[in-house]
């Protein structure tokens, strides 16, 4: 088992996926005229599953606190954008994360990898009052992804750099209900892939986010992502789960 490796991907799947964060803002009141917020945010994931870059690579496991994250990130992006006309939801989601490991095959062969996954995440909805200033949105739309791997094994003149892109369906679920004149709870679920780009993707949150000023917010909450995808013999099945910090600015 390709071990060494496993730092690698850990934090990369949280740019894989990944993406809905942008359903994690906080929301405003109804209005006829056009609203947005862009928010970015930090997520403190761990990350368990299996990555074959291809057929006959070796499988690189991990089960990798956050901490251990870390150590192998090499970069990591995270960016959200909601837009809202009376009762019609738009929203994007951009996720990037890079890292790289080396180590040592069974036998003690020198062995180094790479991988960059990135997410990108458009849908678009309806907003449904659910009274008492809560609402629901009711959303569907496309997520792309792009995985980049590397794996170079130079004592046997192995060099694997496969790169796959593809596209899933998603339909969405996002639910705000106000807690005080500052504080909302925001719960959100999305589930897609159903064999179009991956086999199954999905994922599920919840914050609480508080109203520092008229337009700058802050949220707290947990993020759960999962992805299983195969195709060309690259595998890949993993999830990523742990706490999210955000910043929200609207306008």
């Amino acid at each position: 088992m390709f071990s060494t490796f496993g730092g690698k991907i850990r934090a990369v799947v949280a740019a894989a996926a990944l993406g809905c964060a942008t359903a994690f803002g906080p929301t405003g009141a109804e209005a006829q005229d056009w609203s947005g917020q862009v928010t970015l945010y930090g997520w403190a994931a761990g990350v368990a599953g299996d990555f074959t870059p291809t057929t006959g690579a070796p499988t690189l496991s991990f089960d990798k606190s956050f901490s251990e994250v870390l150590e192998d990130l090499d970069g990591a992006f995270f960016a959200t954008g909601l837009a809202r006309r009376g009762d019609f939801v738009l929203f994007g989601d951009l996720t990037y994360s890079a890292t790289s490991r080396a180590g040592l095959l069974p036998g003690g062969i020198p062995a180094s990898g790479e991988v960059t996954i990135s997410s990108l995440t458009l849908a678009a909805g309806r907003r449904f009052d659910t009274g008492g200033g809560s609402t629901i949105d009711v959303l569907g739309g496309l997520r792309g992804w792009r995985l980049d791997g590397l794996v170079s094994v130079p004592a046997v003149g192995v060099s694997l750099a496969p790169e796959q892109s593809f596209v899933d369906p998603i339909i969405a679920v996002r639910g705000n209900a106000p807690l005080s004149d500052r504080w909302s709870l925001l719960g959100y679920i999305d589930v897609g892939g159903f064999g179009v780009g991956s086999d199954l993707t999905w994922q599920a949150a919840v914050t609480a986010n508080y109203q520092a000023t008229d337009n700058l917010y802050l949220s707290v909450g947990y993020r759960h992502l999962f992805l299983d995808y195969e195709d060309g013999g690259t595998v890949f099945e993993g999830s990523m789960t742990g706490p999210l910090l955000g910043l929200t600015w609207r306008f």
